[in-house]
């Protein structure tokens, strides 16, 4: 496997280097030779005759038919088919009206070089582009298939090229587009055997691969034959086509044939990407230009425009391969097939009327045929909204319809506010997309006992009787369908003692569920139960709640969530006092200040009053901003814990009459702002403390962490107290608000004090 692996790589590698080439020569021949559009034969008489024509080349706009024999080139007697025009080219042409002498113009950047020098450029570029990132995806997994997958890409751009240099009549380009364009289909069989046999899937016989590659080769020795006789050009073009349409048809039989066995399974949906595609990308190509020429020798359109098509084939490829995503092949194929009836009378009227205006009125022909397709249109418009509501539960696959619902319930449960009111907006979300006219929401206890949700009373108990063992059966697991004649049973949420479930019920005998159905039936029972849970466990909560309040005793993550409330109070606070109160305060402050600018006008005492006013006004301004920093500590957010400390100890001792010394010592720990939070007001209760009760004069803080803990050490010197007097004083020095924070962070805290020996706190968290 390795060294298949080694030499598929090699291989790739070198097809890369070879493509350069093959493009470089493609350029070379394309601004060399000019496009004619004129294919050739060997007539019975041994002479060059002309027996197609593309109707846009210069050949036709030159006044050559078909029938027409090409004499000379250049004044010599032309004797084979395989001949190559220059730029400024002459030609002698012997036709029904006798003998044409013609110079080829130069015709390089004609309207053809769009689709034979452009697109087929940007195409290769792009395949080359991908086949890089597959390259490179698959460095990791290295499996063969996806090797497969860049020939193909590169084959199906390098026949585009050559293409366009072999209608130019280049001889190794001819033999390059034969070579790509019947190994396109046989290497995307080979690819498609590689990819699924990767998956543990066989879809079909290998032989079949080789029978392709056979087939490669008889049509290159053909082609060699004809070279080789100069008289067999008509059956080596009729046999390539006809062995691409064979190979092609083989691929899609066996894609067919694969998807029988892969039903069901995790890959079933990229064989119908693979069908699909292949229909949509090969049949332009065929239908309008193999199966014509085979069975009229007429294309309906140009191969050259006709290949663009094949796109769809790689990128589709390259997406699933990359992505490991899947169209909604059924919501394609619904809509493709709805418009395409939709649009067959339209197109019949407007082919009609187009041939009748031409042939009576052709001087205002333009003015009738667009107001023609104008009538037309708004006809069509109005027939499709009428066609679209009448046909809505039919037209086409609802998927997409599924989807949107799922986005209007999970928009509209995010407003319920209560249990009942979510399954009303289920029910009515239910009814709205499938075709069910009732439907009832049950909770279905651990004895088996049945109650509604909503409020249908006992007729809906009545009617749900009969399907009473069908609803047992449904609760089994979350999502779960049981189906009867006239509904269906869902089971929507669970707890450990209560499920729900929800019934719907028809008037009539009802269709099975499609698989669509049924998978969106379980994306809203999954939604549901989540939602089911949360209003379950708010309950919980609050059962809690209560029982707490009760017992008088809060639990830690309860104390937590009301210490951030008040916190973002305290936030919210200081924010009003600050937008409001204060700028109040500054806006005050500068009219005393105006006024006392122009004091020459006032009594001394007036002058007086004003500056007391504002000297108050001043004080109230800073106690103000004292009180929004107290609030919010805005050093904190900014800064961090131990900065916004620092600051709160100076200020302290500012104030006061005692010392403090503030020792972080290697604190590095990484915290959140909450637990941040609580660490600041713990130690700023215990200075407001030391400051009211203490009379200390020297206060040690030291806050560090120990491995995984954060202790904090508070020491003072002052008057202390009693311990058995401790406890019932704690309101009053600040101590509950602190053990509290401690049991809100997890923590544990020890005091130590006695008179006249200080008071000593340890926290550790």
């Amino acid at each position: 496997m390795i060294e298949k692996f080694k030499i598929m790589d090699r291989f790739y590698k070198s097809l890369v280097i070879i493509s350069v080439f093959i493009v470089s020569h493609s350029l070379y021949v394309f601004f060399k030779a000019p496009y004619i559009g004129a294919n050739l034969k060997l007539n019975e008489k041994g002479q060059v005759e002309i027996v197609d024509l593309d109707p846009a080349a210069w050949a036709s706009k030159a006044g050559i038919k078909k029938g027409d024999i090409l004499l000379e080139l250049n004044g010599e007697r032309i004797q084979g088919i395989n001949i190559q025009l220059q730029q400024d080219s002459i030609l002698k042409i012997k036709s029904q009206d006798g003998i044409k002498v013609l110079k080829v113009e130069n015709l390089i950047f004609s309207e053809h070089s769009l689709y034979m020098l452009i697109i087929p450029l940007i195409i290769y570029f792009l395949c080359l582009f991908c086949s890089y990132f597959i390259y490179k995806s698959n460095e990791k997994i290295n499996s063969i298939s996806p090797y497969f997958l860049n020939i193909f890409l590169l084959f199906i751009s390098l026949a585009y090229l050559s293409g366009s240099a072999s209608a130019r009549g280049d001889h190794v380009s001819q033999y390059l587009v034969l070579l790509f364009f019947i190994s396109v289909p046989v290497i995307y069989l080979h690819f498609l055997y590689c990819y699924f046999l990767e998956f543990g899937n066989v879809l079909f016989n290998k032989k079949l691969i080789y029978a392709g590659y056979i087939i490669v080769f008889l049509n290159i020795v053909a082609r060699i034959i004809e070279d080789f006789y100069n008289h067999l050009s008509l059956f080596t073009k009729f046999f390539s086509l006809f062995s691409f349409l064979v190979v092609f048809f083989i691929s899609f039989v066996t894609k067919i044939v694969g998807l029988s066995k892969v039903k069901f399974s995790e890959i079933e949906y990229p064989v119908k990407v693979l069908i699909v595609t292949n229909v949509i990308a090969f049949s332009p190509f065929i239908v309008l230009y193999v199966i014509p020429y085979l069975f009229l020798e007429q294309a309906i359109f140009s191969p050259a425009l006709l290949a663009s098509f094949l796109l769809l084939v790689p990128f589709s490829l390259v997406y699933q391969f990359l992505s490991s995503k899947i169209y909604d092949i059924e919501f394609i194929l619904g809509r493709v097939r709805y418009y395409a009836l939709l649009s067959i009378l339209p197109t019949i009227f407007l082919v009609a009327f187009i041939i009748l205006l031409k042939e009576h009125n052709p001087k205002i022909y333009p003015i009738q045929l667009s107001i023609i397709i104008y009538i037309l249109l708004i006809c069509v418009f109005y027939f499709k909204e009428i066609i679209d509501f009448r046909f809505r539960f039919k037209r086409f696959s609802e998927k997409y319809n599924y989807q949107d619902s799922i986005l209007k319930y999970t928009s509209r449960i995010r407003k319920a506010g209560s249990l009942k009111q979510m399954m009303a907006e289920l029910k009515s979300t239910i009814l709205e997309v499938l075709k069910v006219s009732r439907a009832y929401c049950l909770v279905v206890h651990e004895g088996g006992r049945i109650e509604m949700v909503d409020d249908d009373g006992d007729g809906g108990l009545l009617e749900i009787a009969p399907y009473e063992k069908d609803i047992l059966n449904a609760v089994t697991e979350i999502g779960k369908i049981v189906e009867f004649d006239k509904g269906f049973v869902l089971t929507v949420g669970e707890t450990n003692r209560r499920k729900y479930v929800i019934i719907c019920l028809s008037v009539i005998k009802t269709p099975k569920l499609t698989r669509d159905e049924i998978s969106w039936l379980n994306s809203l029972a999954f939604y549901t139960n989540v939602t089911v849970e949360n209003f379950l466990k708010i309950e919980e909560l609050m059962e809690r709640l209560e029982k707490a309040e009760e017992g008088n005793s809060n639990p830690a993550w309860l104390k937590k969530l009301l210490f951030a409330i008040e916190e973002k109070q305290r936030s919210n606070l200081a924010k009003d006092l600050h937008d409001s109160v204060l700028q109040d305060l500054i806006s005050l402050k500068r009219q005393c200040e105006l006024v006392l600018e122009e004091s020459g006008q006032y009594p001394a005492a007036t002058i007086e009053k004003i500056q007391s006013m504002n000297q108050n006004i001043l004080d109230i301004i800073h106690m103000t901003r004292e009180t929004c920093q107290e609030l919010r500590p805005q050093i904190l957010y900014d800064l961090g814990l131990v900065k916004a400390v620092s600051k709160l100890v100076a200020q302290y001792e500012e104030q006061c009459n005692f010392q403090i010394r503030f020792n972080t010592g290697n604190f590095n720990k990484q915290l959140d702002i909450n637990m941040q939070l609580n660490l600041y007001r713990i130690i700023q209760e215990l200075l407001s403390n030391a400051r009211k009760h203490s009379n200390a004069k020297q206060i040690l803080i030291m806050l560090v962490n120990i491995r995984e803990k954060i202790v904090l050490h508070y020491e003072d010197d002052g008057v202390g107290i009693d311990e058995e007097l401790l406890y019932a004083k704690t309101e009053s020095m600040g101590l509950s608000g602190i053990r509290e924070r401690v049991k809100a962070l997890d923590g544990e805290m020890k005091i130590e004090t006695s008179p006249g020996n200080g008071f000593r706190v340890l926290i550790e968290i």
